[in-house]
């Protein structure tokens, strides 16, 4: 008979369980997790932490239960795997057992630490019904659950937990209810990215993620198979219920959110002007290819710049634009860019002599700066430039960049997929690199600053995946640097609102399919006032 122990017994109070939407989240490295687990087991009575995460998980599941009359008689099924993620699977499966739930656990391969035998042992002595192989069909299940593999899983899924994977994931896409326990099994929760070139990775409708946050779960395929996370820092006193780290490094990456970055957008008082919110002149547009400067031009106005000027490179351009004739057309050599509070440079900038000369000569003002399209390009070529950019930054006056993944690949020197693979190292290098604040364009964009703050957005879909958006993104954070917004701050602000806008259209039903950029930005328009300046 197994010892009762304090862990053994439920947890008389009713877990934490956090919402990620807009909280800055600490977001816990596989090293940061390891190091707070292990500081936690030292003081605590045995099976304590899978007692809690399992108990997390039944408290979970109880109240989608209540709420979804569907699943609510169907028994839950369980898959555990061979180590921890599986104990606590167990767990789970005693707390629901004993409330009286339904449930069923399948466990292809005994589990082996001592905290998941305890486990085993206590779902044996509940009277949980434990089978080695799955059922022919899910059919006549509710929720089915995922325990297979936790963090740090360092092969891909094999054999009969891949094939489990496939079966999970296909009922995630065709009916839903498939809960994660910590991460998608198959999921490196660093980087995102599926474990192992041709790996599987379990898709799930939901994921409880235990102790913090993990920056996999937002970025990469981690978005596609995590879907709508909570957190459940399970009474670890490292992580409050702010999610904020106690003891962590300054650059402990956090989850954007509109507290990053709130405090540092401008009041809008009766007695301000138009000179209050600045003047950003867009700088590109070669022959050809003014709409793509005009595009962001145009967000920049819906994000509360006071005047708004695009200087055009090449020839053939409008006077002026019929749609918004408040934005002010000049060719670049007759506006004087010295004395505008911002610049967004290089969007339809080209790559002729002429792009470099003028990107050359920008950098030498001391004018705040996004740098992005054409402009990233050109440094990726010309040494000089790029040293002109990192000296700027040396000074305390970083550019803000704001590249792809194939963008960054040229200036990092590697290809797309290297950059993809871990992204949170790709920013990094590239801070350093540029000494710039970098936007790390993707799913998940990825935030990164000079001294050492990183963020990870979590607004954002598909409705993105179309031309243009780019630009008005570029806009955005230039309209914010107008404002007088450090460039960090701006660039927060700007990947959440854009993120956000396509979130709230595609709500309405004006995406993920045929959303246009230039429907973007009216959006952020109203987001902004909706969140910062409420009438």
């Amino acid at each position: 008979m197994t010892e009762a122990t304090p862990a053994a017994q439920a947890p008389s109070a009713v877990p934490i369980l956090l919402n990620p939407h807009d909280r800055p989240l600490a977001l816990l490295s596989l090293a940061e997790l390891r190091s707070i687990e292990s500081e936690a087991m030292a003081g605590l009575p045995p099976h304590t932490l899978m007692a809690r995460a399992g108990y997390a998980a039944a408290c979970f599941l109880r109240e989608q239960l209540e709420h979804d009359a569907g699943a609510t008689r169907a028994p839950v099924w369980i898959v555990a795997g061979p180590g921890n993620n599986g104990g606590d699977a167990l767990v789970l499966a005693t707390e629901l057992q004993r409330a009286g739930v339904a449930v069923e656990v399948c466990m292809p391969v005994e589990v082996k630490p001592d905290d998941a035998r305890w486990a085993l042992a206590e779902a044996r002595a509940a009277g949980v019904t434990i089978t080695a192989a799955a059922p022919a069909s899910f059919a006549g299940y509710g929720w089915l659950v995922d325990g297979m593999f936790g963090i740090g899983l360092t092969r891909p899924l094999d054999g009969v937990f891949a094939s489990l994977a496939q079966q999970l994931s296909h009922r995630a896409r065709q009916q839903g209810r498939v809960l994660a326990l910590d991460v998608p099994s198959g999921l490196d929760s660093d980087t995102g990215n599926v474990v192992g070139a041709s790996g599987a990775g379990v898709r799930a409708t939901h994921t409880l993620t235990f102790i913090g946050a993990k920056p996999g779960l937002f970025m990469a395929s981690g978005r596609d198979l995590a879907g709508a996370v909570t957190v459940a820092p399970i009474g670890l006193k490292h992580a409050d219920h702010t999610g904020s780290l106690h003891n962590a490094a300054h650059s402990a990456v956090q989850l954007n959110a509109p507290a990053l970055f709130a405090a540092f957008l401008p009041p809008r008082d009766f007695s301000t002007n138009k000179g209050s919110f600045g003047s950003l002149a867009v700088v590109g547009g070669d022959t050809g290819m003014c709409g793509a400067p005009i595009l962001a031009a145009r967000a920049a106005l819906h994000t509360g710049a006071g005047k708004i000027h695009v200087a055009l490179l090449g020839a053939g351009a409008p006077p002026y634009d019929p749609p918004h004739p408040e934005l002010m057309l000049h060719p670049v050599d007759e506006l004087p860019l010295d004395k505008m509070d911002a610049l967004a440079i290089g969007c339809g900038m080209g790559s002729r002599a002429r792009a470099s000369k003028v990107l050359d000569d920008v950098l030498a003002l001391d004018v705040p700066k996004l740098l992005d399209a054409d402009a990233l390009n050109l440094l990726s070529t010309d040494s000089a430039l790029a040293a002109k950019v990192a000296a700027r930054g040396a000074q305390g006056d970083p550019c803000v960049l704001t590249p792809h993944p194939l963008e960054a690949a040229r200036l990092l020197g590697c290809d797309a997929a290297s950059v993809q693979r871990d992204r949170l190292a790709a920013a990094r290098a590239l801070t350093a690199r540029f000494a710039s604040v970098i936007v790390l364009k993707g799913t998940g964009t990825v935030i990164a600053a000079p001294d050492g703050r990183v963020a990870i957005n979590p607004t954002g879909n598909a409705a993105l995946a179309t031309g243009g958006t780019g630009d008005v993104l570029g806009g955005i954070i230039g309209a914010f640097l107008a404002q007088h917004l450090p460039p960090y701050e701006a660039a927060l602000a700007g990947v959440y609102l854009h993120g956000l806008a396509a979130d709230r259209l595609t709500a309405q039903g004006d995406g993920p399919a045929g959303l246009t950029a230039g429907e973007l930005a009216p959006m952020v328009r109203k987001l902004l006032n909706q969140m910062f300046y409420p009438a």
